[in-house]
């Protein structure tokens, strides 16, 4: 194995990453601790799978780093009950092991992880590597903040339709239809599961409708975010079903007849631009083509007509 490296200061801000060394060599552990903790990191050592993860459920590391043959719990095994945990699938996980044939690498990126890196292990390589995924999970985790600010009903899921991630929005409505305690137990039926498989494999994905009771939810595939994991937007389909009718009945556009449908509903032009995602101005011009095309001249108007046209056709 190669020297460590000179001691590097923390990142900006003071925070030092959590690296988590799973390894039943002592003398493994004793030398990454040394080099990572040298490299601006704090350490956290298992000896084997299992208590690698009774450790994470106490403390979350940013990144692990995983010895792929262990006795009891090995690292394939550790790393799929890892990915199954909502709160902890998005922790970056590199492998480290003897085992160099393409079936153990294969095996070790179809268990989640992100790389694989053959012992005896080039520390240099290792933080090189360890640097660029701990950068790619930042950026992940900015990102779905940044989704979860702007109210958005997005899921992320593997491809046997099991929850990796959501929006608080898109948890609330999958409450409705699913007896899961958490949305982390979540996970597609079965029919839902077949359409995923299609729907990856196809350039232009119809929409896939999911009923429970007087639940109806809409499903639209928006595409693979990386690996194992692809990105699905829930809607409501009485709301998809409703602003259908209101294009065909008064010859709107898509959007206008999403806007007519939220007048309808009560909701602001500042609300109606935070659900639609446009700007506030475009909402006005919207609501001047609406205005014109129904014939009237103010929104309760506009409302009015609308509540009366959904009653018609929902008797």
């Amino acid at each position: 194995m190669a020297n460590s490296p000179t001691k590097a200061e923390p990142p900006a801000g003071g925070k030092r990453d959590i690296v988590l060394v799973v390894d039943d060599s002592p003398e493994t552990l004793g030398f990454l601790t040394e080099a990572i903790e040298g490299a601006g990191s704090s350490v956290l050592v298992a000896l084997d799978g299992e208590s690698a993860l009774k450790l994470v459920e106490q403390i979350t590391p940013d990144l692990i780093l995983m010895d792929a043959v262990m006795p009891g719990i090995g690292g394939f095994e550790a790393c799929r009950q890892l990915k199954r945990a909502r709160n902890l699938a998005h922790i970056p996980v590199i492998f480290m092991t003897g085992l160099s044939d393409t079936e153990h690498i294969v095996q070790g990126l179809d268990a989640g992880g992100v790389d694989y890196l053959t012992k005896p292990i080039v520390i240099d390589e290792l933080m090189a590597r360890m640097r660029v995924h701990l950068a790619n999970a930042r950026e992940s985790e900015a990102a779905r903040s940044a989704l979860d600010a702007t109210g958005r009903f997005l899921l992320a899921v593997n491809r046997d339709g099991l929850a990796r991630w959501t929006t608080p929005q898109a948890a609330r409505l999958l409450h409705s239809l699913s007896a899961a305690a958490d949305e982390s137990d979540f996970q597609l039926p079965i029919p839902a599961r077949e359409w995923l498989a299609r729907a990856s494999a196809t350039v232009d994905p119809k929409p896939y409708l999911w009923s429970e009771g007087d639940t109806h939810v809409e499903f639209n595939y928006l595409g693979r975010l990386k690996g194992d994991e692809h990105l699905l937007r829930l809607g409501s389909a009485t709301a998809t079903h409703e602003a259908d009718l209101l294009r065909s009945e008064f010859s709107l556009t898509g959007r206008e007849a999403e806007v007519l449908l939220w007048i309808a509903r009560g909701k602001s032009n500042k609300d109606i631009s935070s659900v639609l995602q446009i700007s506030p101005r475009t909402v006005n011009k919207h609501l001047e083509q609406i205005f014109e095309k129904l014939g009237v001249e103010n929104r309760a108007s506009a409302a009015a007509i609308t509540i009366r046209a959904l009653h018609r056709h929902n008797r």
